[in-house]
């Protein structure tokens, strides 16, 4: 078996991040009111923090990381055989380079995984990010990967789901607020990420600075360093802390609450020459056919929200859809003029 980074490097370092412990909610009572604090506080003032008491072991976390050293260590062939060009979907492998942000090349490999749909058959009418649901492209050489990624993604979905909830709480809703946007279950993305060390010194764009267009996500790091949040003290390491997450608030959050929540830039750097970085990132937003729902805040916070962050090359869509797609379209220019050449109702210059 291959042998994963070592944490124990990493743990030295100084946390620049605030850690969260999930038992603190499940207690309940004081614990409950104690944590729900310590997450508004953690979204406001920066926008990720670490979880930890999520209740999903080590042991567990580790084997998923075996899975994807397995998958980036089979032959070229093999991966390409599963490549994402070949799914409408956006589903399966992205060799070295082939997904941008920013419009420069990221220095990652990646396979990409959603849940388990069969392919839709559209009307002419209907909207293109319909097809975002479909089936998941599976590599023949390793059949345990399927359900065990599959049984991960579920884990991961349970556990954003209450996130979810706590952030309603915190923005003083009801625990169901965002309940409606989430009945036929929350739409996934899943990457399983490996970053080579880098060729040069200049090459150092694991993953340009972007911010994730969801509700959620959780960020599994293996023992090497590379990911940045950028802050008003500049960009800070969110150095692995074995055992938690990593975990950052999406767009969707940020509209939803007119900006009183923001999603953070944030970006990978690549590890140094002779070195690697393995990592999963889970991708939890609305059911696709979801309008975000602007909430009506409280005077005292509705006072701190100062609207959506505005980008004119990142516009932000209300409707869950259009604004999944709208990244898809841009990261993955292949897949976009693969199956994507006569898209309607999405404007194409925003797009891609």
């Amino acid at each position: 078996m291959r042998t994963l980074n070592n944490p124990q490097c990493e743990r030295n370092m100084t946390l620049q991040l605030p850690v969260l412990d999930l038992a603190l909610w499940r207690a309940g009572g004081e614990l409950r009111r104690q944590f729900l604090a310590q997450l508004g506080e953690a979204a406001r003032d920066v926008g990720f923090f670490y979880l930890t008491g999520h209740g999903i072991a080590q042991t567990q976390q580790q084997a998923i990381l075996q899975l994807a050293a397995e998958f980036f260590a089979l032959p070229q062939a093999e991966k390409t055989a599963v490549q994402m060009v070949n799914s409408p979907h956006f589903r399966g492998y992205t060799r070295l380079g082939g997904e941008l942000t920013l419009g420069k090349a990221d220095q990652r490999e990646q396979f990409d995984i959603m849940a388990e749909h069969s392919a839709p058959v559209l009307q002419k009418d209907e909207p293109a990010w319909w097809r975002l649901y479909g089936p998941n492209l599976w590599p023949a050489a390793l059949p345990a990967m399927q359900p065990a990624l599959l049984q991960w993604q579920d884990q991961l979905t349970n556990l954003t789901v209450t996130l979810l909830r706590a952030f309603a709480l915190v923005l003083q809703q009801s625990e169901d607020a965002f309940d409606s946007t989430i009945k036929d279950g929350p739409y996934r993305h899943m990457k399983l990420i490996r970053y080579p060390g880098r060729s040069a010194p200049e090459q150092e764009q694991g993953v340009g600075a972007h911010k994730d267009p969801g509700y959620l996500t959780l960020v599994l790091q293996d023992g090497q360093s590379g990911l940045e949040v950028l802050t008003e003290k500049g960009w800070l390491s969110a150095v692995p802390l074995p055992g938690a997450f990593v975990v950052n608030i999406g767009e969707l959050l940020e509209l939803a609450s007119n900006g009183y929540l923001r999603a953070t830039y944030h970006r990978v750097v690549s590890p140094p020459a002779g070195v690697e970085r393995l990592s999963c990132a889970f991708f939890m937003a609305a059911q696709l056919d979801a309008t975000v729902p602007l909430l009506p805040l409280p005077e005292e916070l509705a006072l701190q929200a100062k609207g959506p962050a505005s980008d004119p090359l990142n516009p932000l869509f209300y409707q869950v859809g259009q604004n999944v797609l709208k990244g898809r379209l841009r990261s993955h220019p292949d897949v976009a003029q693969a199956h994507y050449s006569t898209i309607t109702g999405l404007d194409k210059k925003t797009a891609v």
